[in-house]
């Protein structure tokens, strides 16, 4: 079923004529619980991959000095929170029945397992160029893999990522099996399988990122007008390709490659989820009658929780798809 993003409350453009020439499109990826194959452009699915090219592992984390949770325990945890929270219960009553209970628990008192060996990348997006409109791919390419470390990093205490642009037809013997790391440092890193639904949007910059001046008169237009900009007329929220930088709870700062010193552009954002109680009027028509907490909603499948819930966002040189890509948390 595709995923339809409703109209935005208002043209904002009509408003603030300025907005115009700031526009982007954006590419909202809709992941939702399903069974891709490895032809096919998904989230925690299974990478097209060659059999003959080494998985990556992580430099940073392995050895038995890492300790983890195995990757069984974390979505038998997830069933069981899933389920809890969908039944109806008394205020004050326990979430879990006492079964349930010391399944959690038993799972949180065996979070230190020590991983065996080294720490294989987990799969955590592949987008497919005739699947995501205008996926940005250097030449040739049609075909772009994201793999991340389940363990959180000191310096900023997200994944360790790595990207990889391929050329679809030339993976003629793919690999029948991906490795699998034997714990998972952080359960919200362990994506689940999800087939996407790509939708075109147009967004905005999120107000941070406006002129002082034109930031304060949408703010005043807001208040007469019930709308909120950053939630129902700037960023898209959820997973997306594209589109403007969503930043939150911390101001704009310059994000620039490493390699070369060149502009980096956004290019994919991972979230856990595509609506909050902010930015409900991004919800898509076709889960219009889904009333649940929205943190247990339709797109909750892919349970990426970046770093307490909020998103991780991937950027690329404009000089050169060679250099590191940049990340960043909002």
């Amino acid at each position: 079923m595709p995923r339809t993003t409703p109209p935005r409350p208002v043209d904002v453009t009509a408003h603030f004529p300025r907005l115009a020439p700031l526009a982007r499109t954006a590419v909202r990826l809709h992941p939702r619980a399903g069974a891709p194959a490895t032809s096919d452009s998904s989230i925690g699915g299974p990478l097209l991959w060659p059999a003959r090219e080494p998985w990556p592992t992580c430099p940073d984390h392995g050895g038995p000095w890492q300790h983890g949770i195995a990757p069984e325990d974390v979505r038998l945890r997830r069933r069981i929170l899933a389920e809890a929270w969908s039944r109806p219960r008394e205020e004050g009553a326990d979430l879990l029945s006492g079964e349930e209970r010391a399944t959690v628990d038993r799972i949180g008192e065996s979070s230190r397992i020590p991983q065996d060996g080294q720490v294989p990348m987990v799969a955590v997006a592949q987008l497919h160029a005739a699947d995501v409109p205008d996926l940005p791919c250097p030449d040739g390419a049609d075909l772009l893999q994201l793999l991340w470390c389940p363990f959180d990093h000191d310096e900023d205490y997200l994944p360790r990522t790595e990207l990889r642009w391929r050329t679809a037809a030339d993976v003629t013997d793919p690999l029948d099996a991906a490795p699998q790391p034997s714990v998972i440092g952080n359960g919200d890193y362990l994506p689940e399988p999800c087939v996407l639904h790509p939708e075109t949007v147009t967004e905005f910059p999120a107000p941070h990122e406006l002129s002082e001046e034109l930031a304060e008169r949408i703010e005043e237009w807001e208040d007469q007008h019930d709308i909120c900009y950053q939630y129902d007329l700037g960023v898209a929220p959820g997973c997306k390709v594209g589109g403007h930088a969503p930043w939150s709870f911390s101001d704009p700062f310059p994000m620039v490659c490493s390699e070369c010193g060149s502009d980096v552009r956004p290019l994919l954002t991972i979230d856990g989820s595509e609506w909050d109680g902010g930015s409900g009027s991004w919800r898509p028509v076709e889960d219009a009658d889904y009333t649940g907490l929205h943190f247990l909603g339709p797109a909750k499948a892919t349970r990426l929780d970046i770093g307490r819930s909020y998103s991780l966002q991937l950027y690329v040189c404009t000089a050169s798809y060679d250099h590191p890509h940049v990340q960043n948390m909002q």
